[in-house]
């Protein structure tokens, strides 16, 4: 396909991983947040505060900003994003938290490119 036959459109998928080191901080940042969004119905701010004092994935979630971790890229828009967190329990020697599963023959471009960073080869 030429390059005028192919979709514009890009999904990028970004699988993290991340430990809770301090509750009451993130807490805090998240009910932060919500008493900052001007946009938030008084309805939903109650229930985003209580689901936010009750669990880490729900407070990470109200934290992620999606046009931040794009920045100023240049020549890309963010179109549409969704996002979810959950907890989980991570075992980093169990295979299935291989971040790399959906590699066929596990020797990809995206190993590559890690192993020239600093440190690398």
């Amino acid at each position: 396909m030429s390059p005028s036959e192919t979709s514009q459109y890009v999904r990028l998928r970004v699988d993290l991983v991340l430990e809770v080191t301090g509750r009451s901080a993130l807490t805090d940042a998240a009910l932060r947040r919500i008493d900052d969004d001007e946009f938030m119905p008084e309805e939903e701010r109650v229930h985003a505060r209580t689901a936010v004092r009750s669990d880490e994935a729900e407070a990470l979630a109200y934290l992620v900003e999606p046009f931040q971790l794009l920045g100023d890229m240049p020549g890309v828009e963010l179109v549409q994003a969704s996002w979810s967190s959950e907890q989980a329990d991570y075992d980093p020697d169990v295979e299935a938290w291989d971040l790399d599963e959906d590699d066929e023959d596990g020797d990809d471009e995206d190993e590559d490119r890690e192993d020239d960073g600093p440190g690398g080869r």
